[in-house]
């Protein structure tokens, strides 16, 4: 590998990360110091006091549908002061999926579109409706497990004096200095070899193993796994292209494209979850946290999709 090529495939790369990284802690430091926390807090406040959790969960949901990174941010700066216990972390990290989602779902759509046509808007939709559900199993859960906040109090763990912009910028580049060096320490080296794992085909090995073993499919047709398998052992587009050209030639009808994209997102996303959010993750959370929240979001996504392609397959 030459250098040209390998800043164009890893340092390149790892620069941009490590740069929106900084510029996610930097944002979620500055608003709360600022206390804007607060505010945001207020916009989530009854879902938030539905479900048990405190005032820094709610800004980061409110915060999650603008930067995925500056929420997890947020929540763990919390953690780290121990406002959060790993409890109540993984739950909000698990709530945050709604927002996340959202995030996405412009791109998705106008990806998905071209190759499925209207069949775009019922895939979208069924996802998003995954989602939704998700979000409102973490409320249920956090009802169950979590204690009530106190008085119902959803904002009154948050600072409530006036700070202006130059101390509050003083005091989020001082905790921004002290956390920063954390997270380039374990996001660097992860990153690099995942980088490595992945130049000398092991997603692809792992991915090509699972795309042949997929016996357990014998309820779709042979067209219709064809989509998954080209899901899982190349990207999203190529399982959508090969959706596209099933539809388009009248071999598959709407409902069977849907459902074999709902597989191949179930089977294929995990390794890829994994792939790319494992390192900025770790440095945001640590290696060990970082690969809890990661596989509960996972088995939490895969269930909820797989209940709405249950749901759909009997009544689409």
């Amino acid at each position: 590998m030459d250098l040209v090529e390998l800043w164009n495939s890893l340092v390149w790369p790892l620069v941009r990360l490590l740069a929106s990284l900084s510029l996610g802690l930097l944002v979620a430091n500055l608003i709360e110091a600022l206390n804007w926390t607060r505010f945001m807090a207020r916009l989530a406040a009854p879902l938030i006091r539905l479900g048990h959790m405190k005032d820094v969960v709610g800004a980061s949901f409110s915060m999650g549908f603008f930067s995925g990174m500056a929420a997890n941010t947020m929540l763990a700066e919390a953690y780290a002061e121990k406002r959060l216990t790993p409890r109540e972390l993984v739950l909000a990290n698990l709530f945050n999926s709604l927002p996340t989602y959202f995030l996405h779902l412009p791109n998705m759509f106008f990806i998905t579109a071209p190759f499925l046509g209207s069949a775009a808007v019922l895939y979208v939709g069924l996802t998003l409706f995954a989602a939704i559900l998700r979000t409102l199993g973490i409320l249920f859960i956090g009802r169950l497990l979590l204690p009530p906040l106190p008085d119902g109090c959803v904002v009154c763990h948050l600072g409530d004096g006036r700070v202006t912009f130059k101390d509050a910028l003083k005091k989020s580049w001082t905790r921004f200095k002290r956390r920063i060096k954390t997270i380039v320490f374990f996001t660097t080296p992860i990153y690099v070899g995942i980088h490595y794992l992945s130049v000398n085909g092991f997603f692809t090995f792992l991915e090509k193993f699972v795309s042949e073993h997929l016996g357990f499919l014998s309820w779709l047709s042979p067209q219709a796994v064809s989509i998954v398998v080209f899901h899982m052992a190349a990207e999203f587009t190529a399982g959508l292209a090969a959706a596209g050209a099933l539809l388009g030639a009248g071999d598959l009808d709407v409902k069977q494209v849907v459902m074999a994209l709902l597989v191949g997102n179930v089977l294929s996303t995990p390794m890829r979850a994994f792939r790319h959010q494992f390192p900025y993750y770790a440095g945001i959370f640590k290696p060990a946290m970082a690969a809890k929240l990661i596989a509960w979001n996972q088995a939490l996504r895969a269930v909820s999709i797989i209940v709405v392609a249950v749901g759909y397959s009997y009544l689409g």
